[in-house]
């Protein structure tokens, strides 16, 4: 799978040590971040990497901030983009499942390094669902498209 990953100067660490732990479970990741001990800004990668998601370039992306949730704002304003927050392994799995999330958000400040691993292999090895799901999907969607959600039927 080819993962973008991108993160801020709090998240970089956590994001460089995952990218090596992908790369050797044989996926292929683009990392967006700033030099470890320089300060960025989360709204360049976020908007990065939620272009390469977009675009097709890469197939999913996961971003890392301090609490994740400037990461998901963020990456949310881009068109496609369904950026999940999450900070455990059920809601990570469910983001895939119910809400087809193609942007993996996560607190580098809260999540060690063994909870993101753990969150991050479960949110890849999950695969939506579908069915009345893809119709919720739809109306996000509409949303997204400025149309009335209510409008989209089955």
């Amino acid at each position: 799978m080819n993962i973008a990953i991108g993160a801020d100067h709090r998240g970089v660490e956590n994001g460089l040590e995952l990218a090596r732990l992908l790369c050797e479970q044989g996926h292929e990741v683009v990392a967006v971040h700033c030099k470890p001990g320089e300060s960025c800004d989360y709204p360049d990668a976020a908007y990065t990497v939620g272009k390469a998601v977009a675009s097709g370039a890469a197939d999913c992306g996961i971003l890392l901030c301090g609490s994740g949730i400037g990461m998901s704002i963020a990456a949310n304003k881009i068109h496609g983009i369904r950026a999940a927050l999450v900070a455990n392994t059920i809601s990570a799995e469910m983001s895939r499942r119910h809400n087809n999330a193609n942007v993996l958000c996560l607190s580098a400040d809260t999540l060690g390094g063994k909870a993101i691993g753990q969150i991050v292999d479960a949110w890849l090895g999950a695969e939506f669902e579908g069915g009345r799901h893809a119709r919720r999907v739809a109306k996000i969607e509409a949303i997204e498209r400025g149309e009335d959600p209510c409008t989209v039927g089955d």
